[in-house]
């Protein structure tokens, strides 16, 4: 029973994901999404096009490392994609979430959740190459919806959103084009400025 009480306070423990917003809206532009709905469409994400990566995976074990990566959240709040202050601290105060929240399991859980959030920040397995693909197509794809609305409230530019997804095509060369005309296509109307920031170096 002791095993069943930590799985359980675990499993309240991580409803606060539902909690933490994200600076992306959903599709229809009503609000922003949370940890939780984000999480869960990387899941269905990772069901509908394991097709398209580079290289077959273990379509479960990528399905649990995106619902369980962003978890850490619930410590280390969203860090947003494009804020340079605060991704200095970012790693520092993510490691110390997940050393608390993924512990809250029976030890075998926690080691394998830890380990599969770890993988996912390496990005080195197939599996993390083809989470992180999908972890950077999803925002695109809402953005895209919205009209940029998340790319303009926060005056993004092309050069950082090409930065952020240097490596996106590595989990997959299929989707990886798709986003890209994605990108060309906001360049084009305006939703997404070529050039740098006036406040950066």
């Amino acid at each position: 029973m002791e095993r069943l009480k930590q799985q359980m306070n675990f499993l309240m423990e991580v409803d606060k994901v539902k909690k933490i917003i994200r600076q992306t809206y959903l599709a229809d532009g009503s609000r922003k999404e949370n940890d939780a709905e984000h999480s869960w469409h990387l899941a269905l994400m990772c069901i509908l096009l394991s097709e398209y990566s580079n290289e077959p995976i273990d379509v479960l074990k990528t399905m649990t490392m995106v619902l369980i990566h962003d978890i850490i959240e619930i410590d280390a709040g969203d860090t947003y994609a494009y804020d340079t202050t605060a991704n200095k601290t970012k790693k520092v105060r993510e490691i110390a979430a997940a050393e608390r929240i993924y512990h809250l399991l029976p030890k075998d859980q926690a080691e394998y959740l830890r380990s599969l959030w770890d993988e996912f920040e390496e990005g080195i397995t197939k599996e993390a190459r083809f989470a992180i693909t999908l972890d950077k197509l999803q925002p695109l794809l809402l953005n895209d919806q919205t009209e940029g609305r998340s790319w303009r409230e926060h005056e993004v530019v092309l050069e950082q959103v090409l930065q952020r997804n240097q490596n996106t095509h590595l989990g997959s060369e299929i989707l990886w084009n798709y986003a890209k005309d994605i990108i060309d296509k906001n360049v084009e109307q305006k939703r997404l400025p070529i050039g740098k920031k006036e406040n950066e170096e």
